[in-house]
């Protein structure tokens, strides 16, 4: 099982990707995930939170292209059969 951390990053970034797939900015994304207070009107592109968007839709990309399957491999080792 992935740590719960692990799996909130992992939830933030499906979510991510839905909003960039649906065409959204960064912005809209970022204002959807942490909240629009959280978004700076000034700033944007040197802001904390665009960095973390942006790696949030990548890593989201990457899973919807089949990098989901290593989350399934990760666990084959602990558990064995039946797991």
């Amino acid at each position: 099982m992935l740590p719960i951390l692990a799996r909130h990053r992992l939830i933030l970034a499906l979510r991510a990707v839905d909003g960039a797939l649906e065409g959204n900015s960064y912005r809209e994304i970022a204002q959807g995930l942490f909240g629009k207070h959280r978004t700076p009107d000034r700033g944007w592109k040197t802001d904390h939170l665009r960095s973390r968007t942006i790696r949030l839709v990548q890593t989201g990309l990457r899973l919807m292209r089949g990098g989901y399957r290593a989350l399934l491999r990760r666990n084959r080792k602990d558990g064995g059969e039946g797991s």
